[in-house]
């Protein structure tokens, strides 16, 4: 199954658009995990459960885990998430951007080592700077389009010599050049709906992932309405650290699930109400 196929049917089976990502913070962990070496492994898999029933797939930022030298227990976490939850994709948020031999074992790194179904890439450096990861036929390919921190703008929003911002031909580009296995998708940042309308008009049905609702500050309301399709999908919306701290207390399980449920709840209704 190719990773497009594995979201259309998580989209359909989970009736969800939300995407929990992943972004282990040990500072902010509960006190019942304070100490513990497999304190990552455990939070993480424990938000996994209780958020599963309310989401479209998983969203593992590798800096978290690479920073606190935990690759070993990210490995861990993608397994187990193949395991009891095989129909929800797992996205490795990676930003990769290197060419040749480099940009291969990056690849490798993603889809062999932590067997992600999709990984995120930067375009800068080009197509065939990317050209490795579109080799895995029947992985995702997520390339940064329209980002959703305020500096983005610095070179997104550059202008071509036709007049057309440059995160536009990012898009146009990747649609029309790079998809040739239709595997690939954008990312493209909740804080800027118009753009997201934008570059929904540009690429059809192509995937988003859209990250920036929850504590970036992105309406959800917005972001659903400008980010769907004629389907009422084509969207993973993320959030993160809103559910993964919806509470430092013994129900911070329970707070998480609530915040996934409530999330994936007001996706739905911004959809129900742009029909």
């Amino acid at each position: 199954m190719t990773f497009i196929d594995k979201l259309n049917r998580a989209w359909a089976a989970q009736d969800s658009l939300l995407m929990v990502g992943l972004d282990p913070d040990p500072r902010r962990f509960p006190k019942e995990l304070e100490g513990r070496p497999d304190a990552v492994t455990e939070f993480c898999l424990r938000i996994v459960e209780a958020t599963a029933p309310y989401v479209c797939g998983f969203k593992p930022q590798i800096a978290y885990f690479s920073a606190l030298g935990a690759e070993d227990q990210l490995q861990d976490i993608c397994r187990t998430i193949r395991e009891r939850h095989p129909d929800l994709p797992i996205v490795l948020d990676a930003k990769r951007g290197d060419v040749g031999s480099t940009a291969e074992q990056y690849a490798r790194e993603a889809f062999e080592r932590y067997g992600a179904d999709a990984v995120t890439v930067n375009p800068y450096m080009g197509r065939d700077s990317v050209q490795p990861y579109i080799d895995y036929g029947d992985r995702g390919v997520i390339i940064l389009c329209r980002t959703s921190n305020v500096g983005g703008a610095d070179f997104q929003d550059m202008r071509l010599a036709n007049g057309t911002p440059l995160y536009l031909h990012v898009a146009d580009q990747v649609a029309r050049v790079w998809n040739t296995n239709e595997q690939c998708a954008l990312v493209v940042g909740a804080t800027f709906p118009e753009e997201i309308a934008q570059v929904r008009r540009r690429v059809g049905n192509m995937p988003l992932l859209i990250p920036g609702i929850g504590v970036q500050g992105g309406d959800i309301r917005a972001t659903a309405q400008a980010g769907r399709t004629s389907s009422g999908r084509g969207m993973m919306i993320n959030s993160a650290r809103a559910i993964l701290y919806a509470s430092a207390q013994e129900d911070w399980e329970q707070a998480a699930a609530k915040t996934a449920r409530a999330t994936r709840s007001a996706i739905r209704a911004a959809l129900q109400d742009s029909l």
